[in-house]
Order: structure tokens, then sequence, then C-alpha cells
């Protein structure tokens, strides 16, 4: 991590200790968390082993009287964020971008140079991340050390029921991987990469500026500390190669479109020994032909007839594990919802959803003449539609007077 980032991190928050802590009282949250956290206490636990390496890193400046001092000044100064903006102006100065004071008035004239838009600040040679890697490290030079991989993100499509049930689904994902025929070092078979000779393996070069000692990578072997002359030919010197893989993901049962699956450690490897990076899964989900999702609810239309309206009916629907009947109660109109309860989607928690069926009353269109001549008997023997209302509501609007339509 570089030492930017290190400001973006609240190290109070993350020992959970208050600005104003005592060293005794850091300490003591450091040890609590570091036994808690510890590897050996959480074997193949990554997120213990990622939150021990955070306590460790907080533990490490908050310990140190001095680190500690110039770590508050530097965020109470710039605040957390602020390198990231500064890093994109262009011009310092009180007007400068990202930067709300003349930056010379705290290191000297030269501070408000730079490389030009997008680039560092610079004093005197040395950058932001330079001075800060002075202040972090102990102003001495030292190899740049592992790295975490980067995140990778890959999108899976599943079925209704996948989505809903659950399931176990290949993926298959081309991402860098270590050459196995130089074992990332990069250098060709019988050959080893030599030691840079202007860092002297370091993979960093210190310059002095008055009172200030920067630190900048080595601009002959681009930080490494090494330099490879008889390339690999396999990754052409890189150390890497991209690898096709695939993966068996667990999908829990009751996942849903848009959501993202977080595979700890699938990511790219690490550099110079660093953990891997996370996979993160972008899950989709296709349509059914039968049901639709609403939350946690399964949702199904269910067409009947005006018989079976009237009169009530049992109907039998498809459910994600078989089937139910469901009771139509006579004289149902289009439209109403039954629920039948713990027929709809499971969640991870064990809790399921239910089933939503809604009734749709078909109208007739094409009627035999016994059909046609059976209605007419039932309109017949019925009172008209119940539209008195409406009636004489037309009738204020219209002036009209008598009495309402048989």
């Amino acid at each position: 991590m570089s030492s930017k980032d290190w400001l973006e991190k609240d190290f109070y928050a993350v020992l959970g200790v208050a600005k104003s802590a005592s060293a005794d009282e850091i300490k003591k949250a450091y040890r609590k968390l570091a036994r808690e956290l510890h590897p050996d206490h959480n074997p193949g636990d990554k997120k213990s082993e990622a939150r021990f390496k955070d306590v460790s890193e907080a533990y490490g400046v908050l310990s140190d009287e001095r680190k500690r001092k110039e770590y508050d000044e530097m965020r109470a100064l710039f605040g957390a964020g602020a390198f990231r903006r500064s890093a994109r102006a262009g011009a310092g100065g009180p007007g400068g971008a990202g930067v709300p004071f003349d930056l010379s008035d705290l290191f000297g004239a030269d501070a408000g140079a730079s490389t030009g838009a997008g680039g560092d600040r610079r004093f005197g040679g040395a950058g932001f991340s330079d001075l800060f890697s002075s202040i972090f490290s102990g102003g001495g030079a030292g190899r740049r050390g592992a790295g975490r991989g980067r995140d990778v993100e890959a999108e899976l499509t599943l079925s209704f029921a996948e989505a809903v049930q659950g399931a176990t689904m290949p993926l298959t994902l081309r991402t860098p991987g270590v050459c196995e025929t130089c074992q990332g070092s990069g250098a060709a078979k019988g050959s080893q990469p030599r030691t840079c000779a202007a860092c002297h393996g370091t993979g960093l070069v210190t310059s002095n500026q008055g009172a200030f000692s920067f630190s900048e990578p080595c601009r002959e072997c681009q930080g490494v500390g090494s330099i490879v002359e008889d390339k690999c030919p396999e990754c052409r010197g890189t150390g890497g190669v991209t690898k096709t893989r695939t993966l068996n993901v667990r999908i829990p049962q009751g996942v849903s479109d848009g959501q993202r699956i977080r595979l700890s450690g699938r990511g790219e490897p690490g550099e110079r020994g660093g953990p891997p990076g996370d996979l993160y899964v972008l899950i989709r989900v296709k349509r059914d032909d039968i049901f639709e999702r609403k939350g946690d609810d399964l949702a199904l239309t269910v067409p009947v007839t005006f018989a079976e309206a009237v009169f009530g009916t049992d109907l039998r629907v498809p459910t994600l594990d078989g089937t139910v009947t469901v009771r139509v109660p006579p004289g149902t109109p289009s439209g109403r919802t039954l629920r039948v309860r713990g027929k709809g989607v499971v969640t991870r928690s064990g809790r399921a959803g239910d089933l939503l069926v809604t009734v749709d009353v078909q109208v007739p269109k094409d009627l035999s003449e016994q059909a046609r001549k059976a209605l007419q008997e039932f309109a017949d023997a019925t009172p008209p539609a119940p539209r008195e209302r409406l009636d004489a509501a037309i009738r204020r609007a219209t002036g009209e007077s008598g009495r309402s339509r048989p």
C-alpha cells in the first residue's frame, strides 16, 4: 500500500480507540485485536487475516510517537482524500484545484512546481508520495514490499430456478497469473535477475533536499530492485502470463438480478508474495415463463373461466418444489390475488416468502348457440348491472330526467 493511501485510513478507527488515546490504551487495544484476529486462531479465515494486517499496520504508526505525530498533522492539514484531489491539479497556489493554500508557504518556493496536468507536485525533484514514504518508512530506502493483487469482476447468468434455489456454477476467467516457466522471476531458465546497480537492490533512490530526505522508485529497475537481462521466452521477462481458469462458484439460494457475490482471494495474484485480490461475480437472472419475483415472494397469473369465477373452483398451480392446490372462492373477481404462505423464495436466513396467485377471468369470444342461449337466460335471470350511481351522474351532467335504464 502506498503512503498516500495510508492517510486515507483512520488508524484510530481500525484499533477502536479515540484520537486522544494514550500509548497504553493503543497498546491494549492492539493486543486484544491481535489475539482475536491472529491467523493461528483463525486458520483459513481470509477476512480475519486482512483485518489482522490492518490492525498491525495501524499499530505500527500509532505506537511510534514520531510517526503518530506526523500522521495526525498530515491528516489535519490535508484531510482524508486531499492527495487524490491534489494529484490532479495542474498549478500551485491558492487557486490550484484540490489544494486550498500555497504549498510554497510550507515547503519552499519549489513546492508549487508541477510536472504538468495530472502529475504529482514536486519538492525539488521528489513528489508527495516520496514525502510520505520518508515519513512512514523512517526516512530509509527499501525495496517495494509485497503488493495485494487486483480485484477481478466477472458476470454470471443464471436461470430463474438456479437463482432462487441456489446452484454451483462453473465460471471461466482469463486473468494474469504467475509464469510457471520462470516461477515469476522473468528470467530465462539457467539465469537469474541481477541486482540493480543504481539502487543496490533496494528499488528506491534517495536524495536530500535541505532538512528533508526524499525517496522515489528507481528508474533503472522500475522500483523492483533487480534487472532481467536474459528474459524468459514464455512471459518475455514480465514474470506473468494470462491464464484461463475455471472456478466452481457456489450460488446461495435467493440471489437476485444485479447482486454481487464476493469470493475472497480469487482475484489476481499479489506482487512479490503479496495476497491475491478478490473476485466479484455480478449475477444476472433470466426471466421465467411462469414466475415473477417480487422481493422474497413469487407471483404468477392463473386464467379461470367465467363459470369458475362465479361458482368457485380448486386450482392446481406450480411451485418451486412441486404443486399446490389453491381454492378460488365463489364470486372471485378478475385481478384478485390469493396468497399461499411459505411457497416463495427461501432466503439465506431460512425465511420463505409467499406464492401470490392472481386470478385472470377469461371472457369468451366465440360462443356456441347452446352457450349463447344459456348465457342469455342467465342475463335475463339476473338484476341489471349495478351502475345506478353512474347513471345518476350522467343525468346530472346532461340534465336528463327519467328513471334509470333497465
